[in-house]
């Protein structure tokens, strides 16, 4: 499901403009976004939902599976995100109800493709990095 899909459904649940509604998805976004890199955190809780948190990707010695070449991947913060239990229970009676779920690594991320060890660090003393750049959809 895209943004646009998202706002055409609420718009016609709320009653709502397409504009109105995708105005306020998107400042919702905003809003996660900001709350992830300017809060003292790091961190946003959903209830019901879960839990948005950067962390800090520990450095890792990977290889490259088509050269086999051995290679250092740097340490890098990441956004997890832990579902809430809601959400848990809603997808557990998604897995009952035998749906068909595509097949396939849905992971946009270039370093995990590399594999290693994926353990994740969390570490007081630093702090990501703050907002500059803007957010893509």
């Amino acid at each position: 499901m895209t943004k646009k899909e998202i706002v055409k459904t609420i718009s016609e649940e709320c009653g709502l403009t397409q504009l109105k509604t995708k105005e306020v998805v998107q400042k919702t976004f905003e809003a996660i976004i900001a709350t992830l890199v300017g809060d003292s955190r790091h961190r946003i809780e959903l209830r019901n939902f879960g839990v948005f948190e950067v962390k800090k990707r520990a450095a890792r010695k990977a290889r490259n599976p088509r050269t086999g070449e051995r290679v250092e991947v740097a340490e890098k913060y990441v956004v997890t995100f832990k579902p809430g239990k809601e959400m848990e229970e809603q997808v557990l009676l998604l897995e009952k109800s035998g749906a068909v779920l595509p097949e396939g690594d849905f992971d946009d991320d270039d370093d995990d493709i590399l594999g290693g060890d994926d353990s994740e660090t969390s570490s007081s003393s630093s702090q990501p990095p703050t907002a500059g750049g803007s957010a893509t959809n």
